[in-house]
């Protein structure tokens, strides 16, 4: 052919389907996400402390472990929560979306855990949560945030504030800012309400009546999940002391697998009922056995 013979005719040509096919997958999505439709009403700026947190969030590394963007995919959205909106990263300046999942998907981390959770997982995460790889972030408690630093990096981004919330900053940690950060993360989105876990069918302990030589196989569930909160001989600590004999076998399940939001529980669906069942025999027959000490 004659433009494969000419090679300033094919370097037109190729420049040409470049640029068509940049502007098809770059240029026009992002004139269609980002208009007045895409936009969330609830999604509001980072206040002072929480800008604050983001800067010390992405200088500390988080965001090559921790990605912040749920897949539209069903595994993401059962482990997760509801999947991500364009309209959720309107005030991330860069969005920490990210790639690798070396630790959990954090999108919708706000308000999943107490701030008490929060300082001590910061500050030991392998003593707090076993099998954890993540390093250790006390120091952060050690550093305070420069409230007229803030002030700056407010302004420079056009990020509405008060000057209660800046001089409220005085004698705050990063580690305070950070944490803060964390429970804004999908806080603005009211999604926990619409994906409430489901149980199906009528529940049937399918462990009943088993001996304490089986439960006590079934104690690094506890120990992964629950004791982090609830004290590892169930003694209790951030969350109540669990005294399962007090609770009947089906309440309990419900507890676990939806989880207690308003008082900082999460909902544990995702470990599937089978998982559930295991850990609701070892809380309620296991703790009050003479063998366990």
């Amino acid at each position: 052919m004659i433009w494969e013979k000419n090679p300033v005719l094919l370097l037109v040509l190729a420049t040409c389907a470049i640029l068509v096919g940049t502007i098809i997958t770059m240029v026009l999505p992002f004139a269609w996400v980002n208009t007045e439709a895409d936009s969330i009403a609830s999604v509001k700026p980072y206040t002072p402390l929480e800008l604050e947190g983001r800067d010390v969030y992405i200088r500390e590394g988080c965001n090559n472990c921790h990605t912040q963007t749920v897949r539209p995919l069903v595994a993401d959205v059962l482990r997760y929560g509801d999947y991500s909106k364009s309209g959720e990263f309107v005030y991330d300046r860069p969005f920490l979306w990210g790639s690798r999942r070396t630790g959990p998907d954090l999108a919708r981390l706000g308000g999943k855990y107490p701030d008490e959770w929060h300082y001590k997982h910061m500050q030991d995460p392998a003593g707090f949560v076993p099998g954890s790889n993540m390093p250790a972030y006390a120091f952060l408690s050690g550093k305070t945030v420069d409230p007229e630093y803030t002030r700056k990096k407010m302004a420079a981004l056009n990020f509405p504030y008060t000057e209660d919330q800046i001089t409220g900053l005085a004698g705050k940690t990063e580690m305070d800012a950070i944490i803060a950060y964390m429970q804004k993360l999908g806080s603005d989105i009211p999604w926990r309400e619409a994906v409430a876990a489901e149980i199906v069918g009528e529940l049937v302990n399918p462990y009943a009546g088993v001996d304490h030589a089986t439960m006590e196989a079934w104690e690094h569930l506890y120990k992964e999940n629950c004791a982090a909160c609830h004290g590892e001989h169930f003694e209790g600590g951030i969350g109540p002391e669990l005294d399962g004999a007090s609770l009947e076998e089906n309440d309990l399940f419900e507890i676990i697998y939806n989880g207690v939001p308003e008082n900082g529980m999460p909902p544990y669906s995702s470990l599937g009922a089978d998982k559930v069942w295991k850990i609701v025999n070892f809380v309620k027959y296991y703790n009050i056995g003479e063998d366990h000490q």
